[in-house]
């Protein structure tokens, strides 16, 4: 027997779908902020304040912050609504940040920077769980059976 644990308030989403869902938002909102604020007022804050989330787009200037934060954004309230393809998005998306977290844990070695090398490895952890808890089948199943869908 499997068990998916809700959070309360009445809601039929597990916990951490909530907690991803509040992640992805959070993150594309900082970067929507740091997007519109360096529109509106060049120089005030720098493109590298991106940098980790962004895995070097943020070269391509502040419509890369608007366009990440968008999509971000739209993951995660798909997520809050329990959307089959958001979570298939957030898996890829996820993924892909594993991925590019790769050449920064080689450098990190081959430096012999422990710090470093702490840091990324617990984001790839960190990703590598999210990864594998929206794999798992009872929280697929809720995507699937979401309420409402008859």
């Amino acid at each position: 027997m499997r068990f998916v644990v809700y959070s309360s308030f009445g809601m039929n989403r597990p916990i951490g779908v909530t907690v991803i869902a509040a992640v992805f938002v959070f993150v594309a909102a900082y970067l929507f902020v740091i997007g519109l604020l360096t529109l509106s007022r060049p120089g005030v804050i720098s493109m590298p304040a991106g940098a980790p989330l962004l895995g070097g787009l943020e070269v391509a200037g502040p419509y890369a912050f608007l366009l990440a934060g968008g999509f971000g954004a739209g993951v995660g309230f798909g997520l809050l609504r329990l959307n089959n393809w958001a979570r298939r998005l957030a898996i890829i998306i996820t993924l892909i940040g594993v991925v590019l977290l790769i050449p920064g844990v080689s450098s990190s070695v081959v430096d012999f920077q422990v710090g470093k090398l702490a840091g990324e490895g617990l984001q790839i952890i960190l990703r590598a769980t999210v990864v594998w808890y929206l794999y798992q089948e009872p929280i697929a199943e809720v995507f699937h059976n979401k309420p409402g869908t008859g």
